[in-house]
């Protein structure tokens, strides 16, 4: 009885041991295993350091390459080499906006570029400007102008010289945010892809919201807003996955609720687009502390899957369309 007590402790043991094991294996597993057409979310956080979370940043994976980077928040510098994305791979570097949390390391990806083989051009778009927000040509420039930017040894990704490849601006405007008219604009396309834009509110920020269209199926990131764009339930309709951001409570105030939407209106937005599968994001402040309540909230409204999104989390299209 004896000898088989200690057999029993030492299986419990073992197997509490091999659990714990694969708890953390999981819990540190920073790439995705398919890669086919995926979402990875490389910063699911705001701008407060809370949690672990890197700031706004999202990659696309499609047949086994990071094609695409929208947003690079303030920590996902670390999370794109965690991923095993490769600078080399990118078709596209997308800003949404010219919030810190949305940009700030923007150059410091830019910086590992120096030491990478790539000599072909990289596109680079984002918003126009405001009175209090550069746009897209402005920030580059005042990140990389050889004798006035903050990082004038840069230079060279203005002019594609000294060793550096060239990045090839386009600017989207947001000046129809508020119309019932506000285009959609395609920003990429190849045989494969389609990559649209849209300007969406986010209160005195240009912002742009970004689709991305393959044969596999539909993504949506919203990037910011206050879910009071007459256009974005139609330019997001029937995504696969709908990235939308969490930022603030239900009962927050009316100037959060400028800057984004609450709960219930995420919840009316995904529900309306008919949303295959909805992740929420830029998790700060008291939606951390209240996701709970903010989760029932959403599906309440929503009936579809909701996933409160970590750091290099992936998420991969399921419908395979042909």
């Amino acid at each position: 009885m004896k000898t088989a007590c200690l057999y029993l402790s030492k299986c419990i043991l073992f197997f509490t041991a091999l659990l714990f094991s694969l708890i953390c294996c999981a819990a540190t597993q920073t790439q995705c295993l398919d890669k086919t057409f995926t979402l990875q979310v490389l910063g699911s956080g705001g701008p407060i350091p809370e949690n672990g979370r890197a700031s706004s940043g999202y990659l696309i994976w499609l047949d086994g390459k990071a094609r695409f980077i929208i947003d690079a928040g303030g920590g996902t510098f670390l999370r794109f080499g965690q991923a095993g994305a490769r600078i080399e791979d990118l078709d596209l570097f997308a800003l949404s906006h010219f919030h810190t949390d949305h940009s700030a390391d923007f150059p410091a990806i830019m910086k590992g570029g120096y030491f990478s083989s790539r000599e072909r051009p990289l596109k680079v778009t984002g918003p126009t400007g405001s009175d209090l927000f550069p746009s897209l040509n402005q920030f580059l420039q005042r990140m990389f102008d050889p004798k006035t930017g903050a990082y004038a040894y840069l230079g060279g990704y203005l002019t594609g010289t000294g060793g550096l490849f060239k990045l090839e601006p386009q600017e989207v405007s947001t000046a129809m945010v508020a119309s019932p008219d506000n285009p959609t604009v395609i920003i990429y396309q190849d045989k494969d892809v389609t990559i649209s834009v849209l300007s969406v509110p986010h209160g005195i920020v240009p912002a742009l919201a970004h689709r991305i269209d393959t044969p596999k199926g539909r993504v949506v990131i919203s990037t910011d807003q206050n879910g009071h764009s007459p256009s974005f339930v139609e330019f997001a309709k029937n995504a696969d996955i709908l990235v939308m951001p969490m930022a603030i409570p239900e009962e927050s105030s009316h100037p959060d609720q400028e800057l984004h939407a609450p709960p219930d209106v995420v919840g009316k937005i995904a529900q309306l687009t008919d949303a295959k599968l909805l992740v929420l994001s830029h998790l700060m402040g008291p939606t951390l502390r209240y996701t709970d309540d903010n989760m029932k909230i959403i599906q309440d409204l929503y009936q579809g899957p909701v996933f409160a999104a970590n750091d290099l989390e992936c998420f991969p299209v399921q419908s395979q369309k042909q």
